[in-house]
Protein backbone atom coordinates (compact mmCIF):
# COMPACT_ATOMS: atom_id res chain seq x y z
CA UNK A 1 0.00 0.00 0.00
CA UNK A 2 2.95 2.39 0.99
CA UNK A 3 5.25 1.22 -1.05
CA UNK A 4 7.55 4.13 -2.79
CA UNK A 5 4.87 6.30 -1.70
CA UNK A 6 6.10 9.84 -0.23
CA UNK A 7 4.37 11.00 2.83
CA UNK A 8 4.90 14.09 5.02
CA UNK A 9 4.72 13.78 8.63
CA UNK A 10 3.71 16.99 10.46
CA UNK A 11 3.98 17.25 13.79
CA UNK A 12 2.83 20.11 15.92
CA UNK A 13 3.22 20.72 19.67
CA UNK A 14 1.87 18.16 22.24
CA UNK A 15 2.11 15.91 24.85
CA UNK A 16 1.46 13.23 22.19
CA UNK A 17 4.60 13.86 20.06
CA UNK A 18 5.88 10.79 21.42
CA UNK A 19 3.55 8.07 19.77
CA UNK A 20 5.20 10.35 16.12
CA UNK A 21 7.70 8.46 16.45
CA UNK A 22 5.84 4.81 16.40
CA UNK A 23 4.12 6.05 13.59
CA UNK A 24 7.12 7.14 11.77
CA UNK A 25 8.04 3.35 12.22
CA UNK A 26 5.56 1.83 10.71
CA UNK A 27 5.07 4.22 8.22
CA UNK A 28 9.02 3.06 6.88
CA UNK A 29 8.60 -0.31 7.41
CA UNK A 30 5.32 -0.52 5.07
CA UNK A 31 8.17 1.03 2.58
CA UNK A 32 7.23 4.64 2.58
CA UNK A 33 9.70 7.77 2.18
CA UNK A 34 8.31 9.94 5.28
CA UNK A 35 9.46 13.42 5.78
CA UNK A 36 8.98 15.64 8.92
CA UNK A 37 7.73 18.88 9.24
CA UNK A 38 7.62 19.63 13.19
CA UNK A 39 6.93 22.88 14.19
CA UNK A 40 8.85 25.28 17.08
CA UNK A 41 6.94 23.73 19.83
CA UNK A 42 6.88 20.09 18.98
CA UNK A 43 10.47 20.20 18.82
CA UNK A 44 10.64 21.16 22.77
CA UNK A 45 8.74 16.82 23.54
CA UNK A 46 11.21 14.96 21.05
CA UNK A 47 14.29 16.43 19.35
CA UNK A 48 14.07 15.97 15.59
CA UNK A 49 17.25 13.83 15.55
CA UNK A 50 14.86 11.24 17.08
CA UNK A 51 12.63 11.24 13.96
CA UNK A 52 15.87 12.25 11.38
CA UNK A 53 17.51 9.13 12.35
CA UNK A 54 13.87 6.73 12.04
CA UNK A 55 13.14 8.31 8.87
CA UNK A 56 17.09 8.73 7.10
CA UNK A 57 15.49 12.21 5.77
CA UNK A 58 16.27 15.55 7.46
CA UNK A 59 13.83 17.00 9.29
CA UNK A 60 11.86 20.32 8.18
CA UNK A 61 11.66 22.79 10.87
CA UNK A 62 11.59 26.40 9.76
CA UNK A 63 10.12 28.38 6.97
CA UNK A 64 13.38 30.36 6.24
CA UNK A 65 16.50 28.07 6.48
CA UNK A 66 18.53 27.79 3.67
CA UNK A 67 20.52 24.85 4.50
CA UNK A 68 17.04 22.99 4.53
CA UNK A 69 15.44 24.72 1.32
CA UNK A 70 18.31 24.00 -0.64
CA UNK A 71 18.00 20.57 -0.69
CA UNK A 72 13.64 21.11 -0.82
CA UNK A 73 11.80 23.49 0.01
CA UNK A 74 8.36 23.57 0.67
CA UNK A 75 6.43 23.96 -2.21
CA UNK A 76 8.40 20.86 -3.78
CA UNK A 77 8.05 18.84 -0.57
CA UNK A 78 4.08 19.60 -1.14
CA UNK A 79 4.14 18.37 -4.54
CA UNK A 80 5.72 15.23 -4.15
CA UNK A 81 3.64 14.05 -1.23
CA UNK A 82 1.38 11.58 -2.13
CA UNK A 83 -0.50 11.91 1.58
CA UNK A 84 -0.05 14.51 4.75
CA UNK A 85 -0.60 13.31 7.70
CA UNK A 86 -0.57 15.73 10.98
CA UNK A 87 0.00 13.68 14.33
CA UNK A 88 -0.70 15.25 16.73
CA UNK A 89 -2.84 18.28 15.40
CA UNK A 90 -3.26 20.70 18.07
CA UNK A 91 -6.07 23.14 18.46
CA UNK A 92 -4.10 25.48 17.18
CA UNK A 93 -2.78 24.05 13.59
CA UNK A 94 -6.10 22.75 13.14
CA UNK A 95 -7.84 26.22 13.66
CA UNK A 96 -4.77 28.13 11.18
CA UNK A 97 -5.69 25.13 8.66
CA UNK A 98 -9.50 26.44 8.88
CA UNK A 99 -8.60 29.95 8.31
CA UNK A 100 -6.12 29.67 5.53
CA UNK A 101 -3.24 30.59 7.40
CA UNK A 102 0.10 29.71 6.37
CA UNK A 103 2.49 31.51 8.99
CA UNK A 104 5.60 28.77 9.41
CA UNK A 105 6.41 25.54 7.18
CA UNK A 106 4.08 23.04 7.91
CA UNK A 107 0.75 25.57 7.37
CA UNK A 108 2.41 27.02 4.63
CA UNK A 109 3.42 23.50 2.96
CA UNK A 110 -0.33 22.10 3.94
CA UNK A 111 -1.07 25.26 2.01
CA UNK A 112 0.37 24.20 -1.13
CA UNK A 113 -0.66 20.80 -1.11
CA UNK A 114 -3.02 19.16 -3.33
CA UNK A 115 -1.96 15.55 -1.60
CA UNK A 116 -4.75 14.38 0.79
CA UNK A 117 -4.63 15.16 3.78
CA UNK A 118 -5.42 13.03 7.09
CA UNK A 119 -5.77 15.35 10.41
CA UNK A 120 -5.58 13.40 13.73
CA UNK A 121 -6.38 15.68 16.52
CA UNK A 122 -4.86 15.58 20.12
CA UNK A 123 -5.82 17.85 23.17
CA UNK A 124 -7.22 18.55 26.29
CA UNK A 125 -10.91 17.50 26.64
CA UNK A 126 -12.54 21.00 27.11
CA UNK A 127 -10.70 22.25 24.16
CA UNK A 128 -11.57 19.93 21.81
CA UNK A 129 -15.25 20.28 23.18
CA UNK A 130 -15.01 24.11 22.75
CA UNK A 131 -17.99 25.18 19.69
CA UNK A 132 -14.49 27.28 18.50
CA UNK A 133 -12.89 24.30 18.14
CA UNK A 134 -15.47 21.92 16.77
CA UNK A 135 -16.13 24.58 14.06
CA UNK A 136 -13.14 24.60 12.70
CA UNK A 137 -12.73 20.96 12.67
CA UNK A 138 -16.05 21.05 11.04
CA UNK A 139 -14.56 23.26 8.18
CA UNK A 140 -12.02 21.09 7.63
CA UNK A 141 -14.35 18.18 6.96
CA UNK A 142 -16.43 20.49 4.62
CA UNK A 143 -13.20 21.72 2.73
CA UNK A 144 -12.61 17.47 2.22
CA UNK A 145 -9.74 16.69 4.95
CA UNK A 146 -9.73 13.48 6.43
CA UNK A 147 -10.06 13.96 10.35
CA UNK A 148 -9.91 11.28 12.70
CA UNK A 149 -11.67 11.04 15.71
CA UNK A 150 -9.44 11.38 18.87
CA UNK A 151 -9.65 8.51 21.64
CA UNK A 152 -11.22 8.94 25.19
CA UNK A 153 -9.39 8.36 28.13
CA UNK A 154 -6.86 9.56 30.72
CA UNK A 155 -5.20 12.52 29.71
CA UNK A 156 -1.88 14.12 30.38
CA UNK A 157 -3.24 17.24 32.06
CA UNK A 158 -5.13 14.55 34.42
CA UNK A 159 -8.14 14.78 33.09
CA UNK A 160 -10.28 12.35 31.30
CA UNK A 161 -12.58 12.61 28.53
CA UNK A 162 -12.25 12.91 24.70
CA UNK A 163 -8.74 14.44 22.92
CA UNK A 164 -5.88 11.62 23.53
CA UNK A 165 -4.47 10.67 20.08
CA UNK A 166 -5.19 7.31 19.08
CA UNK A 167 -2.74 4.09 19.06
CA UNK A 168 -0.27 4.35 16.01
CA UNK A 169 -1.48 1.14 14.57
CA UNK A 170 -5.01 2.94 14.25
CA UNK A 171 -3.62 5.92 12.97
CA UNK A 172 -1.88 3.96 10.02
CA UNK A 173 -4.68 1.61 9.60
CA UNK A 174 -6.80 4.97 8.73
CA UNK A 175 -4.03 6.92 6.60
CA UNK A 176 -4.25 3.32 4.60
CA UNK A 177 -7.97 3.85 4.24
CA UNK A 178 -7.78 6.97 2.60
CA UNK A 179 -5.26 5.65 -0.05
CA UNK A 180 -7.69 2.54 -1.30
CA UNK A 181 -10.45 2.76 -3.87
CA UNK A 182 -14.11 2.90 -2.29
CA UNK A 183 -15.42 0.42 -4.61
CA UNK A 184 -17.43 -1.67 -1.94
CA UNK A 185 -19.04 1.52 -0.68
CA UNK A 186 -22.79 0.53 0.39
CA UNK A 187 -21.38 -2.94 0.50
CA UNK A 188 -22.19 -5.22 3.59
CA UNK A 189 -19.66 -8.10 3.80
CA UNK A 190 -18.95 -10.90 6.18
CA UNK A 191 -16.11 -12.23 6.87
CA UNK A 192 -15.25 -15.73 9.06
CA UNK A 193 -11.82 -15.98 10.47
CA UNK A 194 -9.53 -18.49 12.46
CA UNK A 195 -9.85 -21.56 13.66
CA UNK A 196 -12.38 -23.58 15.40
CA UNK A 197 -12.13 -25.78 18.93
CA UNK A 198 -14.08 -28.73 19.43
CA UNK A 199 -14.39 -29.17 23.14
CA UNK A 200 -12.92 -32.60 24.23
CA UNK A 201 -13.14 -31.44 28.20
CA UNK A 202 -12.55 -28.39 30.21
CA UNK A 203 -9.22 -28.25 28.81
CA UNK A 204 -8.57 -30.36 25.60
CA UNK A 205 -10.11 -29.56 22.35
CA UNK A 206 -9.76 -30.51 18.25
CA UNK A 207 -8.64 -28.43 16.38
CA UNK A 208 -6.05 -27.40 13.67
CA UNK A 209 -3.33 -24.67 12.77
CA UNK A 210 -5.20 -21.45 11.95
CA UNK A 211 -3.82 -18.15 12.77
CA UNK A 212 -6.73 -16.33 11.32
CA UNK A 213 -4.26 -13.87 9.58
CA UNK A 214 -5.64 -14.13 6.46
CA UNK A 215 -9.54 -13.54 6.94
CA UNK A 216 -8.45 -10.34 9.68
CA UNK A 217 -6.56 -8.94 6.09
CA UNK A 218 -9.74 -9.62 4.54
CA UNK A 219 -11.68 -7.51 6.90
CA UNK A 220 -9.13 -4.75 7.24
CA UNK A 221 -9.17 -4.52 3.36
CA UNK A 222 -13.06 -4.70 2.68
CA UNK A 223 -13.62 -1.70 5.79
CA UNK A 224 -10.42 0.28 3.92
CA UNK A 225 -12.71 0.02 0.85
CA UNK A 226 -15.52 1.25 2.06
CA UNK A 227 -17.23 -1.65 2.71
CA UNK A 228 -19.46 -2.47 6.33
CA UNK A 229 -17.73 -5.75 7.62
CA UNK A 230 -18.87 -8.30 10.14
CA UNK A 231 -16.33 -10.42 11.35
CA UNK A 232 -17.03 -13.76 12.70
CA UNK A 233 -13.80 -15.53 14.02
CA UNK A 234 -12.56 -18.60 16.46
CA UNK A 235 -10.20 -17.96 18.81
CA UNK A 236 -7.19 -15.82 17.43
CA UNK A 237 -4.59 -13.41 19.09
CA UNK A 238 -5.49 -10.64 16.57
CA UNK A 239 -6.38 -7.49 16.95
CA UNK A 240 -10.39 -6.53 15.67
CA UNK A 241 -9.35 -4.34 12.58
CA UNK A 242 -10.07 -0.58 13.25
CA UNK A 243 -13.98 0.53 11.55
CA UNK A 244 -15.19 -3.80 11.57
CA UNK A 245 -17.36 -4.91 13.98
CA UNK A 246 -16.25 -8.55 15.32
CA UNK A 247 -18.42 -11.61 16.99
CA UNK A 248 -16.31 -14.03 18.53
CA UNK A 249 -16.97 -17.87 18.46
CA UNK A 250 -15.71 -20.80 19.88
CA UNK A 251 -17.24 -24.12 18.23
CA UNK A 252 -18.29 -24.57 14.50
CA UNK A 253 -21.57 -24.65 15.61
CA UNK A 254 -21.50 -21.27 17.26
CA UNK A 255 -19.55 -19.99 14.09
CA UNK A 256 -23.02 -21.59 11.57
CA UNK A 257 -24.86 -19.54 14.18
CA UNK A 258 -23.51 -16.67 14.23
CA UNK A 259 -23.51 -16.43 10.35
CA UNK A 260 -27.38 -17.43 9.96
CA UNK A 261 -28.25 -15.39 12.67
CA UNK A 262 -26.46 -12.46 11.01
CA UNK A 263 -27.26 -13.12 7.06
CA UNK A 264 -30.23 -10.25 6.13
CA UNK A 265 -28.45 -8.09 4.25
CA UNK A 266 -25.27 -9.36 3.84
CA UNK A 267 -23.92 -8.90 0.00
CA UNK A 268 -20.96 -10.66 0.20
CA UNK A 269 -19.73 -13.68 2.00
CA UNK A 270 -15.87 -14.27 2.20
CA UNK A 271 -15.28 -18.04 4.33
CA UNK A 272 -11.71 -17.66 5.03
CA UNK A 273 -12.35 -19.95 8.73
CA UNK A 274 -10.78 -23.49 8.87
CA UNK A 275 -13.74 -24.82 10.54
CA UNK A 276 -13.00 -28.18 12.35
CA UNK A 277 -14.56 -31.03 10.14
CA UNK A 278 -14.85 -32.94 13.13
CA UNK A 279 -16.41 -32.72 16.83
CA UNK A 280 -16.01 -35.07 19.67
CA UNK A 281 -19.77 -36.82 20.00
CA UNK A 282 -19.47 -36.34 23.50
CA UNK A 283 -17.58 -33.65 25.34
CA UNK A 284 -16.93 -34.77 29.09
CA UNK A 285 -17.98 -32.30 31.83
CA UNK A 286 -14.95 -32.87 33.89
CA UNK A 287 -11.30 -33.14 32.72
CA UNK A 288 -10.37 -36.46 32.01
CA UNK A 289 -7.84 -38.62 33.82
CA UNK A 290 -5.08 -40.42 32.23
CA UNK A 291 -6.32 -43.64 33.36
CA UNK A 292 -5.87 -46.25 30.48
CA UNK A 293 -3.51 -46.48 27.97
CA UNK A 294 -5.39 -45.65 24.90
CA UNK A 295 -8.32 -43.44 24.13
CA UNK A 296 -10.41 -43.90 21.64
CA UNK A 297 -12.32 -40.17 20.80
CA UNK A 298 -15.66 -40.60 18.92
CA UNK A 299 -16.22 -38.14 16.19
CA UNK A 300 -19.14 -36.84 13.90
CA UNK A 301 -19.11 -34.01 11.22
CA UNK A 302 -19.93 -30.45 11.94
CA UNK A 303 -22.25 -28.05 9.78
CA UNK A 304 -20.89 -27.66 6.87
CA UNK A 305 -21.19 -23.94 7.02
CA UNK A 306 -20.63 -23.01 3.13
CA UNK A 307 -22.06 -25.79 1.41
CA UNK A 308 -25.24 -24.21 3.79
CA UNK A 309 -24.61 -21.19 2.26
CA UNK A 310 -24.29 -22.35 -1.16
CA UNK A 311 -27.94 -23.70 -1.10
CA UNK A 312 -29.59 -20.33 -0.14
CA UNK A 313 -27.02 -17.37 -2.19
CA UNK A 314 -29.81 -15.55 -2.81
CA UNK A 315 -27.65 -13.25 -5.07
CA UNK A 316 -25.07 -12.92 -2.84
CA UNK A 317 -21.24 -13.25 -3.90
CA UNK A 318 -19.79 -16.38 -1.99
CA UNK A 319 -16.45 -16.76 -2.01
CA UNK A 320 -14.24 -20.05 -0.51
CA UNK A 321 -10.78 -21.02 0.57
CA UNK A 322 -9.32 -23.83 -0.19
CA UNK A 323 -6.23 -25.37 1.78
CA UNK A 324 -4.90 -28.49 0.03
CA UNK A 325 -2.17 -30.87 0.80
CA UNK A 326 -1.93 -32.26 -2.60
CA UNK A 327 -3.94 -32.08 -6.17
CA UNK A 328 -4.94 -28.83 -5.39
CA UNK A 329 -6.56 -27.34 -8.51
CA UNK A 330 -8.59 -30.55 -8.92
CA UNK A 331 -9.81 -30.27 -4.83
CA UNK A 332 -10.66 -26.80 -5.29
CA UNK A 333 -12.83 -27.01 -8.48
CA UNK A 334 -14.68 -29.54 -7.25
CA UNK A 335 -15.08 -27.50 -3.96
CA UNK A 336 -15.72 -24.30 -5.98
CA UNK A 337 -18.54 -26.63 -8.25
CA UNK A 338 -20.34 -28.25 -4.93
CA UNK A 339 -21.26 -25.76 -2.55
CA UNK A 340 -22.19 -23.43 -5.57
CA UNK A 341 -19.56 -20.41 -5.09
CA UNK A 342 -18.43 -17.63 -7.39
CA UNK A 343 -15.01 -17.78 -6.48
CA UNK A 344 -12.50 -19.77 -4.69
CA UNK A 345 -9.20 -19.46 -2.88
CA UNK A 346 -7.00 -22.04 -3.37
CA UNK A 347 -3.66 -22.91 -1.84
CA UNK A 348 -1.21 -25.64 -1.00
CA UNK A 349 -0.17 -25.19 2.80
CA UNK A 350 2.98 -27.29 2.51
CA UNK A 351 4.45 -24.76 0.33
CA UNK A 352 7.22 -22.54 2.31
CA UNK A 353 5.58 -18.82 2.46
CA UNK A 354 1.51 -20.46 2.59
CA UNK A 355 0.72 -22.32 5.56
CA UNK A 356 -1.03 -21.48 8.37
CA UNK A 357 0.31 -19.00 10.81
CA UNK A 358 2.33 -17.17 8.41
CA UNK A 359 2.40 -13.84 7.06
CA UNK A 360 2.43 -14.70 3.29
CA UNK A 361 0.40 -16.87 0.98
CA UNK A 362 0.83 -18.16 -2.38
CA UNK A 363 -2.80 -18.62 -3.93
CA UNK A 364 -5.11 -19.21 -6.54
CA UNK A 365 -7.88 -17.54 -7.84
CA UNK A 366 -10.84 -20.28 -9.55
CA UNK A 367 -14.11 -18.44 -11.14
CA UNK A 368 -17.03 -20.06 -11.51
CA UNK A 369 -16.28 -19.65 -15.02
CA UNK A 370 -13.28 -21.74 -14.91
CA UNK A 371 -10.88 -19.22 -15.12
CA UNK A 372 -7.91 -19.88 -12.94
CA UNK A 373 -5.55 -16.72 -11.87
CA UNK A 374 -2.02 -16.94 -9.96
CA UNK A 375 -0.50 -15.28 -7.97
CA UNK A 376 2.93 -14.84 -6.83
CA UNK A 377 4.27 -14.92 -3.10
CA UNK A 378 2.63 -11.89 -1.45
CA UNK A 379 2.12 -10.70 2.46
CA UNK A 380 -1.76 -11.83 3.31
CA UNK A 381 -2.43 -7.82 3.21
CA UNK A 382 -1.58 -8.11 -0.52
CA UNK A 383 -3.48 -11.03 -1.21
CA UNK A 384 -6.82 -9.59 0.72
CA UNK A 385 -6.64 -6.62 -2.02
CA UNK A 386 -6.20 -8.59 -4.76
CA UNK A 387 -8.97 -10.99 -3.53
CA UNK A 388 -11.59 -7.64 -3.15
CA UNK A 389 -10.46 -6.81 -6.10
CA UNK A 390 -12.47 -9.44 -7.99
CA UNK A 391 -14.74 -9.41 -5.23
CA UNK A 392 -15.71 -5.35 -5.92
CA UNK A 393 -16.22 -6.75 -9.99
CA UNK A 394 -18.53 -9.96 -8.85
CA UNK A 395 -20.23 -7.54 -6.63
CA UNK A 396 -21.02 -4.83 -9.03
CA UNK A 397 -22.40 -7.74 -11.50
CA UNK A 398 -24.87 -8.62 -9.25
CA UNK A 399 -26.33 -5.05 -8.90
CA UNK A 400 -29.75 -4.90 -10.09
Amino acid sequence: MFQGKSIVLGISGGIAVYKAVELLRLFTKAGADVHIIMTKNACEFVTPLTFQTLSGNPVHTDLFNLSQEQEIDHISLADRADLFVLAPATANLVGKIAQGLADDLLTTSIMATKAPVLVVPAMNSNMYENPVYQRNQKQLVEFGYHVMEPASGSLACGWEGKGKLPDPVEIFAVAESVFTPKDLLGCHVLVTAGPTREAIDPVRYVSNYSSGKMGFAIAAAAQQRGAQVLLIAGPTDLTVPVGVRCIPVFSANEMHAAVFGHLENIDVVVKAAAVADYKPVDSMPQKMKKTTDELTLHLEKTPDILAELGKQKEGRVLVGFAAETERLLAHAAEKLQKKNLDLIVANDITQEGAGFDVDTNIVRFLHANGRVEELEKMSKAEVAQQLLNQVALLWKLKQP
